[in-house]
């Protein structure tokens, strides 16, 4: 059936538009299409890693059970170097460091510490990471050790680490006998406490010691 005038000249304009923009459209469709391989590829390589790191996680469990602390850590420092970005290799670095803590080789846990500190995504892990690592360096002692521990503490807190961080600052001062600055910093983590409901009642009778210690509460 002949197209009559106005149908001739839509299809005309329609041809004509082609002509003029057929190439941005196809470079966006195809923009799209691999931004949408690109989103589906990442996520099975997510998926992947997670599966992945979950079987060395496995394996460190397992072999921290048979006190096979080798092949813990060895477990371990291949999450770390494999599988960085999961969740599983900041757990790992945790659970590590604790073992390496209870043996003895307070260098070791201090590595595994710090791997966490530096390449944790979650914040919890990173909390518990810098944390434990800035109290494991008071204990240590000496000037390069409090240097550390002073430097992550003058860091921005980790969100939900506010208390504890102050907590530590405390800790901090005590071991450079500055007893009123720890008093103080005592004080403001047992303010932060108080706004903390769901922390164990250990928590608050240990930082209560501390801040007897010096005083206590004004």
């Amino acid at each position: 059936m002949p197209l009559d005038l106005e149908e001739q000249e839509q299809l005309d304009n329609l041809k004509a538009f082609w002509v003029k923009y057929r190439s941005l459209i196809m470079g966006g469709l195809t923009a799209c299409l691999l931004a949408y391989s690109a989103y589906t590829g990442f996520q099975w390589w997510k998926n992947h890693q997670a599966v992945e790191a979950s079987k060395l996680y496995e394996t460190l469990i397992s072999a921290i059970s048979k006190r096979d602390n080798e092949q813990a850590f060895k477990a371990t420092q291949d999450m770390q170097e494999q599988f960085s970005r999961t969740s599983y290799a900041s757990m790992a670095s945790l659970v590590a460091a604790k073992v390496a803590f209870e043996l003895g080789d307070v260098s070791k846990s201090e590595s595994f510490l710090r791997w966490a500190s530096a390449h944790s995504s979650d914040d919890g892990y990173l909390g518990v990471a810098k944390m434990r690592l800035v109290s494991q360096l008071i204990e240590q002692g000496g000037d390069q050790a409090y240097s550390e521990a002073d430097q992550i503490l003058k860091e921005k807190p980790i969100s939900g680490f506010e208390s504890l961080w102050l907590e530590r600052r405390g800790d901090w001062y005590l071991v450079q006998k500055k007893t009123s600055e720890a008093r103080n910093s005592y004080q403001e983590a047992w303010k932060k406490l108080a706004q903390l409901p769901e922390v164990p009642e250990e928590a608050r009778k240990l930082l209560k010691v501390k801040l007897d210690s010096v005083g206590g509460l004004e």
